[in-house]
């Protein structure tokens, strides 16, 4: 499992597997956000079976789906709803952790500049400056 602290309550990840989840509670995470769509995962990686796992384990479990090239306003509220509600960390997972990342940034606009949010994310390799614009108007309004 490939952790990615963007900060120390949000850290994402490349696809996560069910037997990750009791590790992740014990490194302290309190909930789980899948951004994966179950259309890319295997049968063991599809929402219901993280969800049943992620409840053994004692986390909470939020599905919110980013497809690729889509990414919409709900997807960045979805994120930060279950963030701000969040007993704890959060760790967010995705196929490389890209999206998590993004969803993340446009979820945190208003109030982080972009500039920071994007070279957040660029310490772990993602690349968001083709969202710098995006994110620049919904820190506007």
């Amino acid at each position: 499992m490939d952790i990615r602290p963007l900060t120390p309550h949000y850290a994402v990840a490349p696809q996560i597997e069910p037997s990750d989840l009791s590790r992740l509670r014990a490194e302290g995470y309190s909930c789980v956000i899948c951004n994966r769509p179950d259309a890319e995962n295997p049968g063991p990686m599809q929402m219901a079976s993280m969800a049943e796992a992620a409840r053994d384990a004692g986390l909470s479990f939020v599905y919110n789906p980013v497809t690729p090239g889509a990414i919409t306003d709900e997807n960045a509220r979805i994120q930060r709803e279950t963030c701000d509600k969040a007993a704890g960390p959060v760790l967010a997972y995705c196929a490389s952790g890209n999206r998590s990342s993004i969803v993340w940034a446009l979820s945190r606009a208003r109030d982080e500049p972009a500039e920071a949010l994007i070279r957040t994310a660029g310490r772990f390799g993602y690349d968001l400056e083709p969202f710098r614009t995006r994110i620049e108007a919904l820190a506007r309004g």
